[in-house]
C-alpha cells in the first residue's frame, strides 16, 4: 500500500501517516460558523480536507470524517437580531446553503455532520470532567479552563503566554484566576439562546464544542485533525487543553494539519477593501470543477492567492482535459494494474503531505500522453488513469462534450452542431465564402472551433 505522509503541525514535520486502528481512520476538521454566505477563503478547507478524505478512502477500509457546524455563536446571534428573525432560521438557512455550495464544488459529504446544539449534554459532561479534574472553575455564572493548570499548554502554537494573551485578545474578567483563562460556559439571558446546567442557564464557549463533538463521533482520541492555520491559536490550542485535561492526559489528536489562507489578487480579503468573494457568485460565473482546479493550484500549506488569470488557467486545463476524453469516447476504461507507474506517480504525489500541484502535473502528462497515443489498448489505461486521478482530485466528473459545449442543452447544442456541419459541408464544396459566414456567425456566440482532417469539433468558450 502506498504510504501516506502530512506534515503535522504539532511537530513542524512531515510524518509518516498511521491510524491507530489500521481499518478505520478517525478524522475530524472544524466546519463553518453558520450565519452568513461563505466565501473562497472557506471553500479552500472545504476542498483541500475533501481531497485528504478522498486519498483516505483510497488507502484505507473506512474513514470516519466528521465536520461539524457550529449553530450557537454571538455572530449568528447577532444576525438574528439584525434581521428579527429566530436564530434557528438563520443557522438551518446558511447550513444549507453551505451544504449546497459545498455540493457545487464537488465535496463529499462527510461521515457525520454534527451540530453543536445537538451535543450540550455531552460538552456539559466534558466540562465537568474538566472541574472535577481541577482544570477548570465556576466564577460568577461562567465556567473558565484555568491554563496555568495545563503545564504543556502552547505545545501546538508555540508561543510564549504574553504572545498567547495577546493573540486572544482575552477580555481580563475580575472573575479570571489568570488572564489566559477562556471560557467553557457562559450565561445567556433571554434574547440568546441557552440551556440549563449545573451552572445556571446558559451556552457554551467556542473552543468546547469542537473537542465534545470529536468525542462523541471518534473517540477520545482522533487520527487527524484538520481547519485553517487561523485556527491554530487560540481554538485548537484551547482544544488540546481541554480534551486532554478530561481524558485524563490522553493524547487528543495525533496529526494537526492546517491550509494556508486565501488572498484576492494579492491583496487580504477584506470587506472594507470589497474583494469578499462569495462561493454563491463564483459558481453562478464559473463551474464548480474549475474553482476547485484553482483552489488546488498551490500546495495547501502555503497561502494561496486568487486570481483572473489563475480562473482562466484552471477553464483551460480542464478543456485539454476534456477535450483528450472526448477524443477517446469510444474507447473504454481499462482495467489498470495495481502497480500502474502513471496512476503511482500520481497518487504518490498526493501521498506526499497533499502535492496537488505535482498532482495536477502529473494529469497533464497522462493527458498529452493520451493524447498521442495511437494505440487502442494504451488508450484505455491511459484513460482509466486520467479518470481514475481526476476523481480523486474531485475533477472530470462531467461527460466530455456537454463541458465542451458549455453546458448547452439539447436544442441549442443540436443547432450548433448543424451550423458546425453545414459550415465543414461548404469547406468541402470549396464555398468559402459561405464556410466564413458561418465561422463568424458562430464564434459570435462564444463558440471555439478546431479543425483537423476528420471533421470540426466545437466547444463554448463563454
Amino acid at each position: 500500500m502506498t504510504e501516506l505522509y502530512l506534515h503535522n503541525t504539532f511537530s513542524r514535520q512531515k510524518e509518516l501517516f498511521t491510524p491507530q486502528d489500521p481499518q478505520v481512520v478517525k478524522y475530524y476538521v472544524c466546519g463553518p460558523t453558520v450565519y452568513n454566505h461563505p466565501h473562497i477563503g472557506n471553500a479552500r478547507p472545504a476542498v483541500v480536507f475533501d481531497v485528504l478524505y478522498r486519498v483516505l478512502q483510497r488507502l484505507y477500509a473506512e474513514v470516519k470524517f466528521v465536520r461539524n457546524f457550529t449553530d450557537v455563536d454571538d455572530k449568528i446571534n447577532a444576525a438574528a437580531l439584525e434581521q428579527n428573525i429566530p436564530i434557528g432560521e438563520i443557522t438551518e438557512r446558511f447550513i444549507a446553503i453551505y451544504q449546497a455550495e459545498s455540493d457545487g464544488l464537488g465535496v463529499l459529504r462527510p461521515t457525520v455532520e454534527p451540530r453543536v446544539t445537538q451535543h450540550i449534554p455531552e460538552i456539559i459532561a466534558q466540562i465537568q470532567a474538566l472541574i472535577d479534574a481541577g482544570n477548570a472553575y465556576e466564577a460568577e455564572g461562567h465556567v473558565l479552563f484555568n491554563v496555568p493548570s495545563y503545564k504543556e499548554y502552547g505545545a501546538l502554537s508555540r508561543r510564549s503566554m504574553d504572545d498567547m494573551i495577546a493573540g486572544a485578545r482575552i477580555d481580563v474578567a475580575p472573575y479570571k484566576r489568570d488572564a489566559a483563562d477562556f471560557v467553557l460556559w457562559k450565561p445567556s439571558n433571554e434574547t440568546q439562546p441557552g440551556w440549563d446546567s449545573p451552572w445556571g442557564f446558559g451556552r457554551p464557549g467556542w473552543h468546547i464544542e469542537c473537542s465534545a463533538m470529536a468525542e462523541a463521533h471518534l473517540g477520545k482520541t482522533i487520527d487527524i485533525h484538520g481547519g485553517g492555520n487561523d485556527l491554530v491559536f487560540p481554538h485548537h490550542e484551547n482544544e488540546i487543553a481541554q480534551a486532554t485535561c478530561a481524558h485524563g492526559g490522553k493524547q487528543y489528536a495525533r496529526y494537526w494539519v492546517h491550509n494556508g489562507m486565501v488572498q484576492v489578487e494579492g491583496r487580504k480579503m477584506a470587506k472594507s477593501v470589497g474583494n469578499v468573494l462569495l462561493i454563491k457568485d463564483l459558481l453562478a460565473a464559473h463551474h464548480g470543477e474549475v474553482l476547485r482546479l484553482g483552489l488546488l493550484a498551490a500546495h495547501y500549506r502555503q497561502p494561496l492567492d486568487w486570481t483572473a488569470d489563475g480562473l482562466e488557467q484552471a477553464h483551460k486545463a480542464l478543456d485539454r482535459f476534456y477535450s483528450v476524453l472526448r477524443d477517446v469516447a469510444a474507447v473504454e476504461p481499462a482495467a489498470l494494474a495495481e502497480d500502474d507507474a502513471d496512476l503511482g506517480r500520481f497518487v504518490g504525489a498526493l501521498c506526499d503531505d497533499l502535492n496537488t500541484p505535482q498532482a495536477i502535473a502529473e494529469l497533464h502528462a497522462v493527458a498529452r500522453a493520451l493524447g498521442a497515443t495511437p494505440d487502442p489498448a494504451e488508450q484505455g489505461r491511459l484513460k482509466a488513469v486520467l479518470l481514475e486521478a481526476g476523481s480523486l482530485l474531485g475533477v472530470l466528473q462531467e461527460d466530455p462534450g456537454a463541458w465542451l459545449a458549455g453546458g448547452a442543452d439539447d436544442d441549442e447544442g443540436a443547432r450548433i452542431d448543424a451550423m458546425v456541419a453545414a459550415r465543414w459541408a461548404a469547406r468541402q464544396a470549396k464555398d468559402f465564402a459561405e464556410a466564413d459566414r458561418l465561422r463568424d456567425a458562430i464564434v459570435a456566440e462564444g463558440i471555439s472551433l478546431q479543425d483537423s482532417p476528420e471533421g470540426t469539433t466545437w466547444k463554448r468558450v463563454r
